[in-house]
């Protein structure tokens, strides 16, 4: 009996001891699977950091600099095979690396590898032509003159009671205004998808352009054709207006501009005529941009850089780098004090006309750019990108304010409200086109009624809060408080 006793109990201890050794096996195994599930999301967090530094890391796009930085760098020159942009590529990564490495290196190491890369960061200069060294002169004087005016309206608002009270009761009826927009008209503006629209400064015309290559320039009250004009032989981009266009401007002179996919730009009388072709670039154009001066124009393009040409007579005055992708919008500052850039490296960068040098960099976009606008309250950009977002940034901050998340896909345009600011339009290839409040940033309107994805959007500079949108689905559409009238 005693030894059956023995036998049982041993029996059970054994049981016991091999319950305990499968209990700790298993916890080991779950300790190595939740270790090899940290090592593999580090390794992803790694990955997306190094994308993020290579897209912020800013290139030379001469061939001879890149070879001289991988030279000084201890890297091979060229590899067989590659070409000049995989070579530009290929040092992007290796200084993002190599800042990767240093982030986490000792102190000693530090200075050693900020030897190495200080070249990538050093600041250089381009020696300029004296046509635009008097450019830059008159933008001095002409954007000084605008920002007086500008700071002086304000000053006098904040000072008097009556205008302070004035000011906020028409703040109120615009966004009242906005939120019974509605579709006024639908008209087909091309046989192609239409790719850009603007009103004319004096709210009277839309000119649309579209991948036919033609501009057609359409009443906005009424939406009927007025005319339309062969541009260019492949696909338009955009158009924009001269800021004295059907105000000041002679019908005979530069009115509209428009940018093509062949790399060249078109400056247009008003009745179409092409007065001007302006070629320079060596990639596709995207987005164009009059100065409010209106003696120069902007140009985004393909090729990693925005060009500054004097309308005039026709002669590029700055060829502006600073993007590691494609620039695919440019603007103004309503001042006329800076410009802004953006593309597809998911960088915004804000320029000061008046010397070149780039005072802001916008960084938070986790994709391309596609769309950027000043407001006219002087210190707030927008910008829309391909990650469905809209930022609002604070130019005296010089961060981010606020970010609208109100799309479903690519955020394709955004606009400022003329006036003031009080609302932003954005469009996207969601086929919605959004007003936002310019205050709270609260949704204030939803627009739709476009089949395919909205283009473009713009609104009327008149006061009227009319806005235009156009398509891939080859369309117009006028939207407008509900008690505006459709027809003169």
């Amino acid at each position: 009996m005693k030894v059956a006793k023995i036998t049982i109990h041993m029996s059970r201890e054994l049981g016991a001891f091999f319950r305990i050794a499968r209990y700790i096996e298993k916890i080991s195994s779950m300790s190595e699977s939740m270790r090899r599930e940290l090592d593999e999301h580090e390794a992803k967090l790694k990955e997306f950091e190094l994308k993020r530094k290579m897209r912020t890391t800013v290139i030379p796009t001469d061939d001879l600099k890149v070879r001289q930085m991988l030279r000084q760098l201890g890297e091979p020159i060229t590899i067989f095979g590659e070409k000049e942009g995989d070579r530009r590529d290929r040092l992007r990564k290796i200084a993002a690396q190599q800042d990767a490495e240093f982030a986490d290196a000792p102190a000693v190491g530090q200075i050693v590898l900020q030897e190495q890369v200080a070249v990538i960061n050093e600041l250089f200069y381009t020696e300029g032509s004296e046509e635009l060294k008097q450019a830059r002169t008159d933008i001095a004087l002409f954007s000084l003159r605008r920002a007086a005016e500008r700071i002086q309206g304000v000053k006098k608002r904040r000072a008097d009671p009556e205008l302070a009270s004035e000011y906020s009761s028409e703040t109120r009826s615009i966004l009242e205004e906005v939120g019974s927009l509605a579709q006024q008209s639908s008209e087909m503006g091309d046989d192609r998808p239409v790719s850009g629209c603007q009103f004319s400064p004096d709210g009277q015309l839309l000119a649309i352009c579209g991948w036919g290559g033609n501009v057609t320039l359409w009443n906005a009250v009424g939406c009927s054709k007025r005319l339309s004009a062969r541009a260019h032989e492949e696909r338009c981009t955009d158009v924009s207006w001269h800021p004295m266009a059907n105000i000041s401007q002679s019908p005979e002179a530069v009115n509209l501009a428009t940018g093509c996919a062949n790399s060249t730009a078109a400056l247009l009388s008003a009745s179409g005529q092409v007065l001007q072709r302006l070629t320079g670039h060596t990639d596709r154009l995207a987005r164009t941009a009059f100065h409010p001066m209106g003696r120069h124009l902007a140009t985004a393009s393909y090729d990693m850089t925005w060009r500054l040409w004097d309308v005039e007579v026709g002669s590029c005055l700055l060829e502006q780098e600073g993007h590691s992708r494609a620039v695919y919008t440019v603007g103004f500052h309503p001042d006329g004090s800076l410009a802004a850039s953006a593309g597809l490296d998911a960088i915004g960068r804000v320029w000061d006309c008046r010397t070149g040098r780039s005072v802001l960099t916008l960084e938070g976009h986790v994709k391309q750019i596609l769309a950027l606008d000043f407001s006219p309250n002087g210190y707030h950009v927008v910008t829309g990108s391909d990650d469905h977002t809209c930022k609002v940034w604070d130019l005296r901050s010089k961060k981010c304010l606020y970010t609208i998340a109100g799309h479903r896909s690519l955020v394709s345009s955004v606009k400022f409200e003329r006036s003031a600011g009080v609302y932003i339009v954005s469009g996207a290839f969601d086929c919605l086109v959004k007003v936002w409040s310019g205050s709270t940033f609260a949704c204030l309107k939803t627009l739709a009624g476009h089949e395919g994805k909205v283009m473009c959007v713009d609104i009327a500079p008149d006061g009227s809060n009319m806005l235009a949108s156009v398509s891939y689905d080859r369309t117009i559409k006028m939207w407008a408080p509900e008690d505006v009238p459709q027809s003169l």
